[in-house]
């Protein structure tokens, strides 16, 4: 069994285990390595972002934390490198710094020989795109929609007009090659586009987001798609939002 089918099932065997566990001895049998081999492969799950558990002492082992999580998963040295380029191409995207992270996990969790062919594809692959001056007002938009909570948005509108706003955030929009933050806004007490390099400063505040949801938005263009890739209703296709950021 290669490494990465035998991480695959290694974390199928914990999850399935619940919260009896397994030890690394009843581990190392069932697979065919050594107690060693075992232990480095927890290790190595553990820091894929698999959420492994330990007990230590009698009755002990090891298991995997009941939450939403990712199993390993088996790229080809193809798939793995359009994930590099993809995010490469692309970091004024929302969360790409994490998905750069997460890429990093899978990579490290690849079998030897995949990893060295995608290494030697992805050096194949020149991509120059700044990093983007907007980090730091990214960074607290990403968090505030995570955890659906209120942001302060210091806003610099297009005659040059600077506001304080309190956005409910919504979700991120691309609209011709352009990041928007849409969100509620609390001012204005309606929906609002606000493009991302206008945001001259951000703050997450404690105020919880009151449910406003995609569907006050209104419909996406006909070539757009939620990065889930579920489109809209056929019969909605044509309508357009237009980006309102006043």
């Amino acid at each position: 069994m290669k490494r990465t089918e035998r991480l695959h099932a290694l974390s199928e065997m914990l999850r399935r285990g619940g919260t009896r566990g397994y030890t690394a001895e009843r581990l190392a049998a069932e697979f065919g390595v050594s107690v060693r081999t075992i232990k480095r492969d927890l290790a190595a799950l553990d820091a894929s972002g698999v959420p492994i558990w330990s007990r230590p002492g009698p009755g002990g082992g090891y298991g995997v934390t009941a939450r939403a999580s990712l199993p390993p998963v088996s790229l080809t040295p193809a798939q793995a490198v359009a994930l590099l380029a993809a995010v490469s191409a692309a970091p004024d995207a929302p969360y790409s710094d994490l998905a750069a992270a997460g890429i990093e996990k899978i990579l490290d969790v690849l079998d030897p020989g995949t990893r060295t062919k995608a290494d030697e594809l992805a050096s194949r692959i020149w991509v120059n795109a700044p990093s983007s001056p907007y980090r730091t007002v990214r960074s607290a938009l990403e968090e505030a929609m995570s955890e659906q909570r209120v942001v302060r948005i210091r806003y610099r509108a297009r005659d040059g007009a600077e506001t304080t706003r309190d956005v409910e955030p919504v979700m991120f929009a691309s609209l011709d090659g352009r990041w928007y933050l849409i969100g509620w806004c609390r001012s204005r007490d309606d929906i609002r586009w606000f493009l991302v390099s206008r945001i001259e400063h951000a703050d997450v505040t404690a105020i919880t987001c009151r449910g406003h949801t995609v569907d006050e938005v209104g419909v996406p263009p006909a070539t757009a798609r939620p990065v889930n890739g579920r489109g809209a209703r056929p019969a909605d296709r044509g309508r357009r939002p237009a980006p309102e950021t006043s």
